[in-house]
């Protein structure tokens, strides 16, 4: 264990961070220099590069994170699968920004997420840790959630806790915004402590947009890119208020998380149908369903800031950060300056590859990595799990 020792005892370390979200555009990779830990914590960025999925694998990853078409040998077989494709991902992104595997301390993989159950307290992310180490010859940290689900919490959302630590601040009282397959919100007031920090899922980002431009195009398309589909269509008002007023994760109280077990691909058809049958275009349902994501986002934000907290910007990191649809509508929805993270010097895409690395550094320094007014766990607790070479 002295290499451990090593690595902890380094006041600077090379740390690759890994992601992969709801979306399953691919394997985020980042490379980042961490100095310090805690409070203290102060990161830069080295390099990032996304490795996609083949079309092949999206779909192999979708029949797993649907009941009917899921099965343990199919599990098990992508579970090895992906931490190939993971290990590759943190090669390359070494690579690329010009080091070998020798120089980096740590690998931290968030996994890929293919069933969450908050409910009785269960989740699963896959991509074996044992296989990226081994192909990689890192020390890797990965399956952070269970540990926060093993004391009462939703092991969901995590980057909250590295929301605290890089962006709060004196005297600017921020939310961040993450629109990923799902959105979610990290609301920081002014010169707050970790226990003010209020954090869950608002319901949808991307994942639905993307379903109905995947049945829209015949499969030929498989998100609609800077929002341009949704600039064509028109928003039926009606549809929309139906949508949010029917969908009750929306209207749920926090802490709460959800993801493709609640908005499912069924759920996708089944809009596509009631918009045709609307007698909406393609472009039109799209707008409609790209805005009821920002109206379950902007609904979640106001009820935050009922009791008047001091919020005076939203960042929004994310894929939802390049649909210009998403933005210019939030921009209209809310009070507050709507701005993508690059306004603070932080790489939109990068942002949550980055955080995984630094949940990493903060289990390597024997901290605890959780946040409990986030996730609802009864107490801090320190996630993740270690894998050797």
């Amino acid at each position: 264990m002295e290499f451990l020792s090593a690595i902890h005892s380094k006041n600077k370390k090379l740390i690759v961070g890994l992601m992969s979200g709801t979306s399953l555009d691919g394997v985020d990779a980042a490379l980042v220099e961490i100095e310090g830990y805690g409070k203290q914590t102060k990161v830069n960025l080295l390099g990032f590069e996304t490795v996609a999925f083949t079309e092949n694998e999206k779909n192999e990853i979708l029949q797993l994170c649907n009941p009917e078409t899921s099965s343990v040998d199919k599990i098990c077989h992508m579970n090895v699968e992906l931490g190939k494709k993971f290990s590759a991902a943190a090669l390359h992104v070494i690579s690329k920004a010009g080091k070998k595997p020798g120089d980096i301390d740590l690998i931290s993989s968030h996994g890929q997420t293919i069933y969450h159950m908050p409910q009785v307290g269960a989740t699963l992310q896959i991509g074996e840790l044992a296989v990226i180490s081994a192909n990689t010859g890192c020390v890797t940290v990965g399956d952070f959630r269970p540990n926060d689900m093993a004391v009462g919490g939703q092991g969901a959302p995590l980057v909250p806790f590295v929301d605290y630590l890089l962006f709060h601040h004196r005297s600017i009282g921020r939310i961040l915004l993450n629109v990923g397959g799902m959105s979610n919100i990290t609301v920081i007031p002014t010169n707050s402590k970790e226990e003010n920090i209020l954090a869950f899922d608002t319901g949808p980002g991307n994942v639905l947009i993307d379903a109905i431009v995947t049945i829209g195009t015949n499969g030929n398309e498989s998100f609609d890119s800077g929002g341009k589909y949704a600039q064509m269509g028109t928003v039926d008002t009606q549809w929309l208020q139906k949508l949010v007023d029917s969908d009750s994760f929306v209207h749920e109280a926090p802490p709460k998380s959800t993801g493709r077990e609640y908005y499912t691909s069924d759920v996708a058809r089944n809009l596509w149908l009631e918009g045709r049958a609307r007698g909406l275009s393609f472009e039109s349902i799209i707008a409609t369903v790209t805005q009821f994501t920002v109206e379950t986002i902007a609904l979640n934000i106001e009820q935050c800031l009922k009791n008047e907290v001091d919020i005076s910007e939203v960042l929004v990191g994310g894929g939802g950060v390049h649909n210009t649809f998403i933005m210019n509508a939030l921009q209209k929805r809310l009070k507050q300056n709507v701005l993508s993270m690059e306004a603070i010097n932080v790489s939109s895409d990068a942002k949550e590859a980055v955080a995984f690395a630094i949940l990493g550094n903060e289990f390597i320094h024997g901290n605890t990595n959780n946040l409990p007014s986030a996730t609802g766990a009864k107490r801090k607790t320190m996630m993740g799990k270690l894998v050797l070479p």
